[in-house]
């Protein structure tokens, strides 16, 4: 992984496919790589680090050519070095790949033994490798993707180069997504692309086809022709991305992320804007005929932040629907081979909505008879297309890796649906609903008050900064955000850092304090706010070093002793942790900026996972 491009074009591919790349750093990568058919060989420039590494490359040595493949890889197997970067090429192929091949190992070992040389680590050079050898065998490109296909395992996205056909490229998926981009008509045929998702392939065109589970294309001068897994030739409707073709702009800030979390005002209140009817006080999906009364247990299911989401949500759907709702990671739901009783609804959460392992356990929950519902950013996505009902963010592009605005725009949609799921059981009246929807209504004004503390968090961020370890502490639905809170951290910061809930001190954890560890306590005025301030306490008198996150009363009660505090508007619990998400964003932000590290783009991280 992690971003594909490709071009069958009408002159020179390599810039675009540069910029295509570019389009996608938002994801993660640490090499990047570009190959083309130049007078009859297969050319590559590649080079590890950034993009502007390989720009640099290009610069040096520029590379003709009017067919072409371009990828930006986050190293799975093999270390970040040009030799393992992408494309992987021998004589008569060349190949990219997102994904993982699992029984790559086998295969190597296999083509070694017939004599097959390997100037990689990756588990992609294999089918680079495997394709070539069908190709020197007197196979046309066509028969030697069908031959190999059925021999990989794993995950993949394919774009595969061919020497002895400069007219035509072939792209596979199974388990990672892939697109095919239609190009204007002219005199020479249409140009045709493959990239990894839409946004790639942008500036080039906005009609794409999605290919589906085990779907292989064909590109050549007539057009793309998909092959469904069967080998059958099949139709994929074209759709308009709708994706602008310019690149999205930091606008007047430092970072991508920073411009996003200033964002979520906005986006949130379009978010709430498809779920609320503030005029009759409702709440209502966006597939009104959809029943939920007949739901009889909630499977909440994601990854990372997005599972912090779903944490929040469990809180929400068994006080307002009394649903019982389990929660799990993804990447563990299948192999505890959990009981899924019938009637029961399976919620999936992703930003990308291309995300592996969550990917997987839907499709596991499917084959086990539950209804599906997924809360996506990117509503083409193949967990919103494979859904039964799809609950869509509007939180608009997301660049920067650690997610801050889809986080509190998955939040929104989590509690229309924990609302309406109460309202289709009969247990909200009128008066209660209407009260749900006035609360949710004043989310977006309350986010913008709390980022007006933004210059104040700034300020003491020097105080977290030279921490080595870090803790944070919440009850109920402020426990999650301490687990949110802990990981924006480590992601941009590499602060060790641990979120509790605050009653489980005492049961181990309190033995990591002392002076040097701070301890950010997230303390909303409320009914839990008297139990967190005294599980604060238990710290402070064993000399840890509080922060204090919480409105103004919470702070006049209790702010007194701390190290620091930072002051929130007084809202009510429901949007407790909407609001509370902007001070533990931009106290990671603030110390990742002081520490110096790279705030958009740290160190191992992709956006899209796309891998298991």
């Amino acid at each position: 992984m992690c971003g594909i491009v490709g071009i069958l074009g009408n002159d020179d591919v390599a810039e675009r496919l540069l910029d295509g790349l570019r389009r996608l750093e938002y994801r993660g990568y640490d090499s990047a790589g570009i190959a083309t058919v130049v007078g009859g060989a297969i050319e590559r420039r590649r080079a590890s680090g950034k993009l502007n590494n390989l720009a640099r490359e290009l610069g040096e040595h520029p590379l003709p050519g009017n067919v072409g493949i371009a990828h930006t890889r986050w190293a799975t197997h093999g270390g970040p070095t040009t030799s393992n970067a992408h494309p992987h090429a021998t004589d008569h192929v060349a190949v990219v790949h997102n994904g993982i091949i699992e029984n790559f190992k086998p295969l190597r070992d296999e083509l070694i033994a017939r004599g097959r040389v390997f100037t990689s680590e990756t588990d992609t050079e294999v089918v680079a490798h495997l394709v070539s050898e069908q190709v020197e065998a007197g196979k046309s490109p066509e028969e030697a993707v069908r031959a190999v296909l059925p021999r990989l395992h794993g995950a993949f996205a394919l774009a595969i180069l061919f020497r002895e056909y400069p007219d035509r490229l072939i792209g596979a998926r199974l388990g990672s997504p892939l697109v095919v981009g239609y190009g204007a008509e002219s005199d020479d045929g249409a140009e045709i692309y493959l990239g990894s998702d839409a946004l790639a392939l942008a500036p080039l065109t906005q009609r794409i086809a999605y290919l589906d589970e085990g779907d292989w294309v064909v590109c050549t001068r007539d057009g793309p022709q998909v092959y469904n897994q069967a080998n059958e030739p099949v139709e994929r409707a074209i759709t308009i991305s709708g994706i602008t073709g310019e690149l999205v702009s930091k606008g007047n800030h430092r970072h991508y992320m920073l411009k996003e979390i200033y964002e979520q005002p906005i986006v949130v209140a379009q978010t709430l804007r498809s779920y609320l009817q503030q005029l009759e006080g409702r709440v209502s999906l966006p597939i009104p005929e959809f029943s939920l009364n007949a739901i009889k247990r909630v499977t909440i299911v994601a990854c990372g932040t997005s599972y912090y989401a779903g944490m929040v949500a469990k809180y929400w759907f068994e006080q307002f629907a009394r649903v019982p709702v389990d929660i799990d990671v993804a990447s563990e739901f299948r192999y505890r081979a959990p009981v899924m009783e019938p009637g029961g609804l399976a919620l999936f959460i992703s930003q990308s909505g291309e995300t592996a392992d969550t990917l997987a356990a839907l499709r596991h929950a499917k084959a086990e008879g539950q209804t599906i519902a997924v809360v996506v950013n990117v509503p083409t996505s193949t967990m919103a297309r494979e859904a039964d009902l799809l609950l869509p963010t509007h939180a608009g592009p997301e660049i920067g890796v650690a997610s801050t605005k889809a986080f509190t725009c998955q939040l929104a949609v989590l509690a229309a649906l924990a609302t309406n799921l109460a309202q289709a059981k009969g247990l909200l009246t009128p008066e209660d609903e209407r009260a749900i929807v006035r609360h949710l209504a004043e989310a977006p004004a309350s986010l913008n008050a709390a980022l007006a503390y933004d210059e104040s968090i700034a300020a003491m961020a020097h105080t977290i900064a030279g921490a080595r370890d870090v803790l944070y502490l919440g009850r109920g639905t402020d426990y999650p955000l301490a687990l949110e809170g802990a990981l924006k951290l480590k992601e941009i910061s590499y602060i060790h850092a641990e979120g509790y809930a605050a009653g489980e001190m005492k049961h181990g954890p309190i033995a990591l304090i002392d002076e040097n560890v701070p301890v950010i306590v997230i303390a909303p005025s409320g009914p839990l706010f008297d139990k967190t301030v005294s599980n604060m306490q238990e710290v402070q008198a064993r000399g840890g070093k509080v922060v204090l996150i919480s409105d103004y009363d919470g702070i006049q009660a209790a702010g007194e002793n701390c190290m620091a505090t930072i002051t929130m508007p007084k809202v009510h619990p429901l949007i407790a942790p909407l609001v509370y998400a902007v001070p533990v964003q931009l106290l990671a932000y603030h110390v990742a900026v002081a520490k110096g590290t790279d705030v958009d783009q740290p160190r191992n991280l992709a956006k899209s996972v796309t891998v298991e």
